[in-house]
């Protein structure tokens, strides 16, 4: 039995203004950049933090979403799958890096006066969207391009760029 799971699920704060792309086949793709802190006490009692910086993908109505409502320092909830990109340089130096390519977002927090407390955006091929101007949250739904019932189905590699 084969086991594979690819699942990242994150919370902390954007980095920067999301970017968003409009690519030449139609996608629309949002890169942005998550910070999430984590903080403890060393065994003589010292307070140390460290921050990881995570470079994610959002695509299709989520791009859309996160574009609209998010700006640096946006509290967020992240839940995606892990990418590696790996290039070479002008130089011939190679590199590599992991990325987030982004199921879905919840936004945290409105202290900035974009987006309400608990609005989720999830992708989506249709780009169709479902709201309910009672509720305080906001849902797009996934809709799989295949019959497979993994969360992943909506977003296939060649929604991707190549870099």
């Amino acid at each position: 039995m084969s086991l594979n799971l690819n699942q990242v699920n994150l919370a902390g704060h954007l980095t920067r203004d999301p970017e968003v792309k409009q690519l030449a086949t139609q996608k629309t793709v949002a890169v942005f950049a998550v910070a999430v802190n984590r903080r403890w006490k060393t065994p003589d009692g010292e307070q140390k933090e460290e921050v990881t910086f995570i470079d994610c993908d959002a695509w299709g109505r989520t791009a859309e979403l996160v574009g609209q409502y998010l700006v640096k320092g946006s509290p967020v909830y992240v839940s995606g799958r892990l990418k590696s990109d790996s290039w070479e340089d002008k130089e011939g130096k190679k590199h590599s890096r992991l990325k987030v390519v982004v199921d879905s977002v919840q936004f945290l927090a409105s202290g900035n006066g974009k987006g309400r407390t608990g609005d989720t955006a999830q992708g989506t091929e249709t780009g169709e969207a479902q709201s309910n101007p009672n509720q305080p949250v906001r849902t797009v739904t996934a809709v799989p391009r295949t019959n497979r019932a993994s969360p992943q189905a909506a977003i296939t590699a060649e929604d991707e760029p190549p870099f």
